[in-house]
C-alpha cells in the first residue's frame, strides 16, 4: 500500500493519516478489547507513531489496563472520546496500534491475524485462510520480512 489512507473520531475533531502500509493488522478477540471496544474484537493497524501524521484536533492518551499487564495508552478524541489508537507494552508512543474502524475506508486493511481467539464470542466466524491463534504468536514467523525489518528499527 504506498498510497496515504486518512481516518479521524466520529465528530470530525480528530483526523489523521497513514502514511504508508501499516507493518501488520491485528484482529484480537481478547476480553480486554471486548470491554474497550463493546464488541466482538479490535481491528489494530501496527505502524510507527512517525507514520500516523495528525491532521486535525490533539487526541489525550488515557491509560488502561491489558491483558499483559503492562497497560495501554489509548489515544481518544477530547470531545467525543473515540478511540483512535494505543500505544501497548508499558505506552512508550513508538508504535501505534491504529484503530481500523476508524479510517475512512476500514474495508482496505482486513486482518493478518486473529489473536486471543481463546475468548472469542462462540457466534465470531473466523475467516478460512487467516492465521488465528488462542493467546499470542510468534512475529518472526508471520510477519513479512520487510515488517520485521521496520520493527528492528523501531525496537533493535
Amino acid at each position: 500500500m504506498a498510497e496515504e489512507r486518512e481516518g479521524g473520531c466520529s465528530c470530525g475533531a480528530v483526523r489523521y493519516r497513514l502514511k504508508g502500509a501499516p507493518m501488520f493488522v491485528h484482529c484480537c478477540h481478547c476480553t480486554t478489547c471486548q470491554t474497550e471496544t463493546g464488541s466482538a474484537f479490535v481491528l489494530n493497524a501496527l505502524i510507527e507513531t512517525d507514520r500516523v501524521e495528525t491532521l486535525a484536533g490533539e487526541p489525550e492518551p488515557v491509560m488502561t489496563p491489558s491483558e499483559s499487564g503492562r497497560g495501554q495508552q489509548v489515544w481518544r478524541c477530547p470531545h467525543c472520546a473515540v478511540a483512535l489508537w494505543s500505544n501497548y507494552g508499558g505506552a512508550d508512543d513508538i508504535l501505534r496500534f491504529v484503530r481500523i474502524g476508524t479510517l475512512d475506508e476500514p474495508a482496505a486493511l482486513p486482518p493478518d491475524v486473529h489473536i486471543y481467539t481463546r475468548s472469542k464470542l462462540p457466534w465470531v466466524r473466523l475467516p478460512e485462510g487467516v492465521p488465528a491463534f488462542e493467546a499470542y504468536y510468534d512475529s518472526k514467523a508471520l510477519w513479512p520480512a520487510e515488517s520485521l525489518a521496520r520493527r528492528k528499527a523501531l525496537f533493535g
